[in-house]
């Protein structure tokens, strides 16, 4: 059995009900998610590789289709790999990017996981994102020249630094890097008005989505689509998806005695993907 193929282009799961233009209205209407509590988190730690490794060499990185176009000659392929400065370690719990901070690098991740929240004016802390290997972290601050959210390491991880200057000047060499530069900006508008979207949806259906989702993303990075280790807690989960944690908990619980996956503690097995797609939008 594969993966069902309903998702959307950035791999979102969209029950078919739901296949609207998002619009302002289905934002506003949704309730403001319960906050988790902002964690203290380390000061921002940036830990460079002391070793030949830590220049950063696309050339074989097995990442390389997931963040650059194909079809560069080599002399294009030599000009880009001058846009990545090092790859950088980052421990789980610091801090790669802090709100507010001014814009000076995007980052691709090469190994880990990654959240990106805010805290609101209570001292909670809101869930905006989680980021995995192959992803770009640091677009928000280009807009403005400074960053709008932080963005934490979940476990430990590695990312290659692209100082923005040097993307700008590649982009206008490399018209193949000017191409991707505004598909990966696309994918983020699109991301986000689904994201939206996602939130107007019951929170059994957001759970379900937010599932495949993550299935569909691992998968496309050679992992298992099966299985699913959780990285980020049932707190953030909810946080991210506007539900409380044990509402999280008890869709998991009811997900399992129905024999849709099996569930110990961050370990998910999917056992019946077709299931879970009807599930959701038949409850949309």
């Amino acid at each position: 059995m594969s993966i069902a193929k309903k998702s959307s282009p950035r791999g979102i799961y969209i029950p078919n009900k739901l296949r609207v233009i998002v619009n302002d209205q289905i934002f506003k209407t949704v309730a403001s998610p319960p906050a988790a509590a902002a964690p203290q988190v380390h000061s921002a730690i940036v830990v460079s590789i002391n070793s030949r490794s830590s220049k950063s060499n696309c050339q074989g990185c097995n990442l390389r289709k997931m963040c650059l176009p194909s079809g560069l000659t080599l002399d294009e392929s030599k000009q880009v790999d001058t846009m990545f400065t090092s790859r950088r370690q980052v421990k789980k719990g610091h801090l790669l990017i802090r709100y507010g901070e001014k814009f000076t690098s995007l980052f691709v991740i090469c190994t880990g996981f990654f959240k990106s929240y805010v805290v609101l004016e209570s001292g909670n802390q809101q869930v905006t994102g989680f980021r995995m290997a192959g992803e770009m972290l640091g677009l928000d601050g280009i807009a403005s020249n400074q960053h709008t959210s932080n963005v934490i390491a979940l476990e430990d991880a590695e990312v290659c630094t692209m100082p923005f200057h040097r993307v700008e000047k590649i982009v206008r060499d490399v018209s193949l890097m000017q191409i991707q530069l505004y598909k990966i900006l696309s994918r983020e508008i699109f991301f986000e008005s689904e994201t939206k979207l996602m939130l107007g949806m019951r929170a059994e259906v957001r759970l379900v989505a937010f599932l495949l989702n993550l299935v569909d993303r691992l998968h496309a990075r050679g992992l298992s689509q099966w299985v699913v280790v959780l990285r980020m807690t049932r707190q953030e989960i909810g946080s991210y998806l506007g539900i409380r944690p044990e509402t999280v908990s008890r869709i998991f619980s009811k997900l399992t005695k129905q024999g849709m996956l099996e569930v110990d503690h961050r370990v998910i097995r999917i056992l019946r993907t077709d299931l879970l797609c009807d599930l959701a939008d038949h409850l949309a």
